[in-house]
This record gives C-alpha cells, sequence and structure tokens, in this order.
C-alpha cells in the first residue's frame, strides 16, 4: 500500500520560466524507455511478484522500497513539465489562437491532450507502454536489469540536463541524479551480495561524476548520495543487509538506512495557473474557487 504526502519530493523554484522546448526534453525522463514510469513500474510489478518475499527479506525490500520513492519521482517530473508550461500564452478568445507557434521547439500534444500540461508520454510524444516493464521471476536477472535501467535513467538524465538550461528543469534532474544513483549503486550490491561480482567495476558506467553538476552538489553536500530511504514507518528493516559499508562513489562516506522518508527536503508543488485557452480548469474558474471555498468552510 501507499500513504500519500501532499508535497513534492523537493523544492522548484517559484520563478519557472515559460520553457516548451525544455518541456519536451523534459518528457523523455517521464515516458521514455529509462523514464520515471518505466523505473517505478518495473519496481512495482517485480515486488508484487516476487516469491519467498520474507526469505528473501533485505533483496525484496530493496525492490519494494525503492517503488515507493518512484511514485514521488514520477510526481516531481510531471510537476516540473508542467511548471514549464505554466506560463503558456493565453486568452479567453480562441479566434486570438493563443497557443499558435511556429518557430518554438515543442510537443504540440502538451497544448492538445494536456491543456497544457505533462504526458505519460517520451519526448517525442510516443505514449509509456508496459513493454519496458521486465518482470522475469528470476532475482538476479530482475537485478541485472534493474542496474541496467538505472544506468540508462542516469545517462538520460545526465543529456537531457545538457539540452536545457532552464533553472527548474536542472533543479529536478539535479536530484535525480543523484537519487538514481543511489539506487543503481544499491542494485549493483545487491547482485555482488548474490553473485561476488562487483558491478560497478566490472561496468563503470555511465561514466559521470556528479560533482560535474552544480545542480547535484547540494544534494551530495546534504548526503543524499549516501542514503537509502524505507519509505515505511516500521516495514524493510532489513535494507542494511545490503547497504552497509562505505561508498567508493562517496568519497568513502558510511553508508546510510534511514526509516521513512527525507522529510527534511519536502516542498510544497507550484499552485498551478488556470488557462482559459487551453479550459483549464475548465468552467468559470472563479466561481469553482468559490464552491471549493464553501465546501471547506463545512467541513
Amino acid at each position: 500500500m501507499f500513504m500519500r504526502i501532499d508535497k513534492l519530493g523537493i523544492e522548484l523554484p517559484a520563478d519557472t520560466k515559460y520553457d516548451p522546448t525544455a518541456a519536451a526534453a523534459v518528457q523523455e525522463l517521464m515516458g521514455g524507455r529509462f523514464g520515471e514510469m518505466s523505473t517505478l513500474n518495473n519496481y512495482l510489478h517485480q515486488s508484487t511478484a516476487m516469491r519467498a518475499k520474507k526469505q528473501l527479506g533485505p533483496f525484496y525490500e530493496l525492490v519494494a522500497s525503492i517503488t515507493a520513492e518512484e511514485v514521488g519521482h514520477v510526481e516531481l517530473v510531471a510537476a516540473a513539465i508542467n511548471a514549464l508550461l505554466d506560463q503558456a500564452p493565453d486568452s479567453s478568445d480562441p479566434t486570438k489562437a493563443p497557443f499558435e507557434d511556429n518557430e518554438t521547439p515543442r510537443i504540440n500534444q502538451h497544448f492538445i491532450a494536456g491543456g497544457p500540461g505533462h504526458l505519460v508520454a517520451n519526448s517525442q510524444g510516443a505514449p509509456w507502454t508496459g513493454d519496458y516493464v521486465f518482470n522475469s521471476g528470476n532475482l538476479v536477472m530482475d537485478l541485472l536489469h534493474n542496474f541496467f535501467l538505472e544506468t540508462g535513467a542516469r545517462s538520460h538524465k545526465a543529456r537531457v540536463y545538457e539540452m536545457t538550461s532552464n533553472e527548474t528543469a536542472r533543479t529536478m534532474i539535479g536530484y535525480l541524479l543523484v537519487r538514481g544513483g543511489v539506487h543503481q549503486a544499491a542494485y549493483g550490491l545487491a547482485l555482488e551480495k548474490l553473485t561476488g561480482v562487483q558491478m560497478t567495476k566490472m561496468l563503470p558506467i555511465p561514466n559521470i561524476d556528479n560533482k560535474k553538476f552544480r545542480h547535484t552538489r547540494v544534494w551530495e553536500q546534504k548526503g543524499e548520495h549516501t542514503r537509502l530511504y524505507t519509505f515505511s514507518p516500521t516495514d524493510y528493516q532489513n535494507l542494511g543487509g545490503i547497504w552497509n559499508g562505505t561508498a567508493d562513489w562517496a568519497d568513502g562516506k558510511e553508508l546510510e538506512v534511514v526509516q521513512g522518508m527525507p522529510e527534511a527536503t519536502l516542498a510544497d508543488a507550484p499552485e498551478g495557473t488556470p488557462n482559459q485557452a487551453g479550459f483549464a480548469p475548465n468552467y468559470d474558474p472563479g466561481e469553482m474557487f468559490e464552491i471549493a471555498k464553501r465546501l471547506m468552510k463545512n467541513m
């Protein structure tokens, strides 16, 4: 089960610049083969289908707890895309073609299907597919796939970072580069416990130092590259069987399992601006807000 908290994992900049080109690039981190929809659904279905959960202990708990974190990552990428599209041209007069823009690279479906807003799709607007889910029933194969998935995800995040200078996009990507690096390392350690193979030495990919990115350094300074969260107040207490010792990728720092979630970084999500051209939230926004206000007073 999941408990939802009305917060984002991190704070996004309040003054996000309207940037449909950045929004298009960031879509790859949502619905691409190596996007957050893929990491979430791979781990969700692997952990749900895993047999002998109690006997497998920390291996099951690793996949299950990372699943919960990935739910928040899907939400964070969506929030960033929506923030990048929030200040889209607006008009109550459709004859003025407020969404017409023949010069700026963008995904037209952001405006046609999203109103404008994020899609469950990649950077070309192609929908995410369940064909990206690998759930073999074999623990070693699944962990090896997950290591590869996090490797590809981290590579794509770095490339999208290189495609935009937008501060909101880069803030989000910087955080996910660090947390994705934790997941990559965790799956590597799990494979080492099972097989003896040191994955990060055999396959040092992608060869990307987080210190090269200004937006990752702030999270490493806070120690987020050393922490694995259970995302449960009481469950998943055996993660320390895998996530322990020191990390050569973290300057030899001690690895830490944190019971619960990263509460210190939580922040309110952007409110979002009503868009008349996209009929969002449609009806008369002022009247809808008044109805909602009265309902809250009646509680």
